[in-house]
């Protein structure tokens, strides 16, 4: 119930293309964002997409988030995670989309899941370094299965709570992160702690993306201090992500677009 109004108040404030004013922005929102075109990736992954949904096997899942609005127990299926966890298409290839439009060095993803969304980011460019980071062991073995399906050489994993990882991580990159995608706790105090770690490791060319910014109160909350935030220049609302630029000759302002 609470995305359905969530939906409803973006739906009344959110436009498209039409009125657009900045150049940035409308090159963003129709090439990218609403571009329809196939790219020659998108096969293998979601051809393994098909094998996690088709899959019998069963794991034991730590989740160190906020959980599931499925309400799913400890003990899971494989496919259901597939099924209910992992990226939709048609987002995990917006977020190909993204890293084929910036081109990032360097890529950090707070949290991996069945690796579907990490093997999009690292398909993109096979000489974009992948860190991802992923809390639950049996959750990164199926992952690192994935990835070798997919014979995707430039991902690293690390396993671990990300509340104890992403600062070593960061740490030990040596070069700034120019992309992000948060999708590790659906909570408001990591979020914003997440955020103000990569926050000392960007540039003022980083993209940082974040997952299901209305999936709460409590993500909408967090939403809006990033927006506010003054080292941030630009954002773009498309209700299911958030994006967030933090282009220095940018004027400050907030998009809310339909994808």
């Amino acid at each position: 119930m609470f995305q359905l109004l969530a939906y409803l108040r973006f739906w009344l404030r959110s436009g498209n293309a039409h009125g657009l004013h900045s150049p940035f922005v409308f090159g963003l929102y129709t090439s990218v964002v609403r571009h329809t075109g196939i790219f020659g990736a998108y096969a293998a992954v979601e051809a393994r997409r098909q094998q996690l949904l088709n899959s019998p096997a069963r794991i034991s899942v730590t989740d160190f988030g906020a959980g599931s609005h499925t309400g799913a127990g400890q003990q899971r299926r494989v496919a259901d995670i597939a099924r209910t966890a992992a990226k939709p298409t048609h987002l995990a290839q917006l977020l190909f989309r993204l890293v084929n439009y910036f081109r990032p060095a360097t890529i950090l993803e707070l949290g991996t899941s069945l690796g579907l969304t990490t093997a999009y980011l690292a398909a993109a460019d096979s000489h974009h370094r992948v860190i991802t980071l992923e809390g639950c062991p049996n959750v990164a073995a199926v992952a690192r299965e994935t990835f070798a399906e997919l014979q995707l050489r430039n991902i690293e994993i690390v396993e671990g709570n990300i509340d104890h990882t992403l600062a070593p991580t960061l740490a030990a990159l040596g070069a700034p992160v120019d992309f992000v995608f948060f999708d590790g706790n659906h909570r408001y105090e990591p979020t914003l702690q997440y955020f103000e770690l990569c926050l000392a490791h960007r540039t003022d060319e980083s993209v940082f993306v974040f997952d299901d910014i209305h999936w709460s109160a409590d993500m909408e909350r967090a939403w809006e201090v990033i927006k506010a935030h003054p080292d941030v220049r630009l954002t773009v609302d498309l209700f299911y992500i958030g994006l967030v630029f933090f282009r220095k000759n940018q004027p400050k302002q907030h998009f809310s677009l339909r994808v």
